[in-house]
């Protein structure tokens, strides 16, 4: 599954991440925010390591449940890495 990710800064220079599958719509529950494109068209599935610096636990199952996946609120990224 190819994924379009976005972000949206925190507070302590950190980020959240969202993935939802290539070309679909950020889903409206999870509009209410400034979501910045990150990037496009990325690979996901179990060999996917670049998705590993997102920080987005249980991708395809959040996706499976939701149709769409984001960074918990314990795993947010420090906007250095």
């Amino acid at each position: 599954m190819r994924l379009d990710i976005y972000r949206r800064a925190e507070s302590g220079h950190r980020f959240s991440y969202l993935a939802v599958p290539e070309g679909r719509l950020i889903p409206e529950e999870a509009t209410n925010t400034d979501w910045e494109t990150e990037a496009r068209g990325l690979e996901g599935g179990a060999n996917a390591e670049q998705l590993s610096k997102y920080a987005i636990a249980g991708l395809e199952q959040q996706i499976s449940e939701k149709g769409y996946a984001i960074t918990s609120i314990h795993a947010r990224v420090d906007a250095g890495d």
